[in-house]
């Protein structure tokens, strides 16, 4: 049966359904790889015309520009993860940034609107049923849409669906509008430059080999270092997954019997996160339907009241900088805002905590600015004036970059400094010693 009819009058066009949206209301968005882009437009090309002002979007992670000129002053957009799409808009003061590192099951995070007027969000068609999918990410949908006041979904026929928490029904979606395909190239991944690879080869390595056992389940952040470990697994035996976003890899992991999810205290036997990304096609027809994978509530799945109940945890995310304390930079540069928190805090605080777990942070010792080709360490002695610390020094175990190992658990400031300055490039280490010595008398 064609979904249209399982929908029958809720189903309209994408100008129409934005209709209902008034000057002064909150409007919720999907988040980032789950973003319903013909309803964004649509929304936009109304503030385009004058129709609306002073509408607040929430959207995480946007993977739409709302504050692109050509709407000034129609929204006010909300955030707590930046996208090349709002980084600049950030940096200029043209948006609210949202530092969330508390997450909570089924729950809108404080500082977005938990009752929003308006949810857009992108479903799968109904099966015979009438339930849709989220598709590639739940996400905050599920609490959004049982708050909102009017929920308007995008169909579309592409998403795949998956077990778990990864489904709503047609009766609590009020407004259907047929999708057309997003833009080509719009959620892609950035490439690593030739320099980045020859880092992130090393640093997976060398996590693959000397900190990941048999029988850890694993949390894998996305970013240019962390992401791709799951590709150097592959001599491991009955890893288990409990992590934000599934990266790639991990459906190899799972085909080839090295990923089995036997010795979870949370989930086993299956693959649990709240998204998929960057994902090669054949990845994710190797997900839709299949029971292993299921897909859950942003908020269950970083939710520390569960995470603390894993045993063998092992939590592996990128940094920014790290000074030579442990303290780790994420999220900005000095004060200006480059990415945001996400679950990195409570999955490192987590894996700290776990019995036998590891909370590992990965990052080059150095990296070349591309405006200037100057290379510029990564290690520094203090982080920067303004810039926030994502992960405190005391729930830290282990930093790698591609010199090496730097081993944190049990080690005064004095010890730490050194094993840092061990891991930082050869151009800048023996000035990072000069420095540690006279803050520390290392």
């Amino acid at each position: 049966m064609d979904w249209r009819n399982l929908c029958g009058s809720k189903v309209t066009s994408a100008e129409d359904a934005v209709a209902h949206v008034r000057s002064g209301d909150t409007v919720a968005v999907s988040t980032y790889t789950t973003t319903p882009f013909k309803l964004c437009q649509a929304l936009f090309d109304r503030a385009k015309r004058g129709e609306i002002h002073n509408v607040r979007i929430d959207h995480p992670a946007p993977a739409f520009s709302w504050t692109d000129p050509a709407a000034r002053g129609a929204f006010e957009l909300h955030a707590n993860y930046l996208t090349p799409h709002n980084r600049a808009a950030c940096q200029a003061g043209e948006m609210e940034y949202l530092p969330v590192g508390i997450w909570k099951s089924y729950e809108v995070p404080s500082g977005f609107a938990s009752h929003p007027d308006v949810f857009l969000v992108p479903v799968s068609p109904p099966d015979a049923k009438g339930f849709c999918s989220f598709g590639p990410g739940v996400w905050l949908s599920v609490p959004l849409a049982r708050n909102a006041k009017l929920v308007i979904a995008e169909v579309r026929p592409d998403f795949i669906r998956t077990y778990g928490q990864n489904y709503i029904h047609v009766n609590d979606i009020d407004l259907f509008v047929e999708a057309e395909a997003p833009p080509a190239g719009l959620l892609a991944t950035p490439q690593p430059s030739e320099d980045e690879i020859a880092s992130v080869e090393v640093i997976c390595s060398l996590v693959a080999s000397e900190l990941v056992k048999d029988r850890d389940t694993l949390q894998i952040g996305v970013g240019t270092m962390s992401s791709p470990l799951a590709l150097y697994l592959g001599d491991k035996h009955d890893l288990g997954i409990h992590t934000e976003v599934l990266t790639g890899g991990i459906v190899d992991l799972v085909r080839n019997g090295v990923v089995t999810g036997r010795y979870k205290a949370l989930h086993p036997f299956k693959v649990v996160a709240t998204a998929v990304a960057a994902l090669a096609r054949d990845e994710m027809l190797a997900i839709h339907e299949n029971p292993i994978f299921e897909l859950y509530d942003f908020g269950y799945m970083d939710d520390l009241r569960q995470l603390v109940q894993l045993n063998n945890f092992v939590a592996v995310n990128n940094a920014l900088l790290v000074d030579l304390t442990g303290q780790v930079a994420s999220e900005s540069i000095d004060h200006r805002m480059y990415s945001g928190v996400g679950g990195q805090t409570v999955f490192m605080v987590a894996a700290a905590y776990s019995a036998e777990g590891r909370s590992v942070s990965v990052l080059p010792s150095s990296s070349v600015k591309s405006s200037t080709g100057e290379r510029l360490s990564r290690i520094v002695p203090t982080l920067p004036a303004g810039c926030g610390v994502t992960v405190p020094r005391t729930f830290v175990d282990y930093i790698v970059t591609e010199q090496g190992i730097a081993t944190l658990r049990g080690k005064t400031l004095k010890e730490r400094a050194r094993e840092i300055v061990a891991i930082s490039h050869p151009d800048f280490r023996a000035d990072l010693a000069r420095q540690a010595a006279e803050m520390y008398s290392a």
